[in-house]
């Protein structure tokens, strides 16, 4: 038993870093070691310092702070109420980059091991304190400080609600917003005119946002270019390609960044490489990954994100070009059922990874042809309407085409109005699906 409590021990000592760095960034492991994890269990000041801030952003609005831009409003808001000392906050501050590069694999092995180490701590308190009890014959008080020890662990039931006692979270959270001390969770679209038609001012984290359009409609376009947008603002993208090769991809990004049509890339190789590299130094990570068509499920996308989590990558954006080309994870007579199957997983996936997820669908011949698609327009499966958080159409007639233009359809959503187009400015030879949004339709 002692040589088990000292493994524990030693890995919990060794995982410090990997540790703090789950307290920042995952919801769900702060809901497992809620009240398991002190700052004084951290011999560096810096990670002390922000499992603290961390810890007292949990118990405000009970979870974690996620990314960076929140993590550094805390720590504005800590120096400025005087709850860290000046030089650490310092220190705190420059480790911030660091966490975000940490592995954070293993999420349930590591809480489950914090937890054994919590546990045997409570319980040799427990019969440290009991000792002067005993004397007293108080064996009630004593049962009740074993077994409150032994009971120390992770909270299984982290997904349970409570409505009435959550009131009070859910004040604070709109009061906070609303002073601007806490930015939007959304992921935005790069342009605030849209991201406020959005209920989480954003793409949002643990919802499926899907835009919807005929062949041809720009439905890459937009993707890649909401992507470009979220790394611009720090939020790291994971772009999962099952249509078009990665190299394609690519040259697509270079276009949008560098603003020079696909086709005059090679025309200007050196300008084109400096522009991406000067906007890349400041901009979070974007990787592509490229899947055969028809053969990658949400089981291999879960495997895949896990991977990069090893690696100290979570992504804040996935995008999959495009769902119609996953497989389902039972294949079936009935396309309706895998079609069904993979919309379920993979907003399953986004809300158990707390990641947004972009996609796109086709709509049917007779939306194809209409002036605005709407819901039931989408093509093979209506039940994509129904699991999807978020569903916008792509619509654009010849006239709007020369133009430069497109809209918008709101087609269906789960939090906001829908009913409603915005009209767009495109630049569609360097791949920018929004030039500008010009307002509702």
């Amino acid at each position: 038993l002692h040589k088990e409590y000292r493994r524990q021990r030693q890995m919990c000592i060794r995982d410090r870093e990997k540790i703090a760095a789950l307290t920042l960034r995952d919801t769900k492991f702060a809901q497992l070691t809620d009240g398991l994890i002190r700052p004084e269990y951290f011999e560096n000041a810096a990670h002390a310092a922000l499992v603290a801030t961390a810890s007292r952003y949990y118990d405000k609005y009970k979870k974690a702070p996620g990314d960076k831009t929140t993590l550094a409003s805390l720590m504005k808001d800590a120096i400025r109420n005087k709850l860290l000392p000046g030089e650490i906050a310092k220190m705190a501050i420059a480790t911030v980059p660091a966490m975000f590069e940490v592995d954070v694999s293993d999420r349930d092995y590591v809480a489950d091991t914090c937890a054994t180490f919590a546990r045997h701590q409570a319980v040799a308190k427990a019969v440290l304190e009991s000792v002067d009890l005993i004397e007293k014959r108080d064996f009630e008080t004593i049962g009740q400080m074993i077994r409150r020890a032994v009971d120390t662990g992770v909270s299984r039931s982290a997904g349970s609600y409570d409505y009435g006692e959550m009131v009070r979270v859910r004040t604070q959270e709109r009061l906070d917003r609303a002073a601007g001390l806490l930015p939007p969770t959304g992921i935005t679209t790069g342009f605030k005119v849209l991201d406020d038609y959005l209920y989480h001012k954003g793409w949002g984290r643990k919802e499926m946002s899907v835009l919807m359009g005929g062949p041809k409609a720009g439905k890459s376009m937009a993707m890649i270019s909401f992507g470009v947008n979220a790394i611009a603002n720090g939020f790291s993208v994971l772009y999962v390609t099952l249509e078009v090769a990665s190299a394609i991809i690519a040259e697509r990004v270079d276009a949008n960044i560098a603003e020079r049509a696909i086709n005059e890339l090679g025309a200007h190789p050196h300008e084109v490489g400096e522009k991406v590299a000067a906007f890349m130094a400041k901009a979070a990570p974007f990787i592509i990954e490229e899947q055969p068509s028809g053969t990658m499920r949400p089981s291999d996308l879960r495997r895949l994100i896990e991977q990069y989590k090893a690696q100290g990558k979570i992504f804040d954006l996935v995008i999959v070009d495009y769902a119609d080309l996953m497989a389902p994870e039972r294949t079936t007579d009935n396309v309706q059922e895998n079609s069904k199957s993979v919309y379920v997983n993979l907003r399953g996936l986004a809300m158990m990874e707390g990641f947004a997820l972009l996609t796109a669908t086709q709509t049917n011949r007779e939306g194809a042809k209409k002036a605005v698609a709407t819901m039931t327009d989408i093509a093979e499966d209506i039940n994509k309407v129904r699991i999807a958080d978020v569903l916008i159409s792509i619509n654009v007639t010849d006239e709007e085409r020369a133009l430069k233009q497109a809209r918008l359809f709101f087609a269906a959503s789960r939090n906001q109005r829908s009913g409603f187009a915005v009209r767009i400015e495109q630049e569609v030879s360097m791949g920018k699906f929004i030039k500008q949004v010009l307002g509702e339709d």
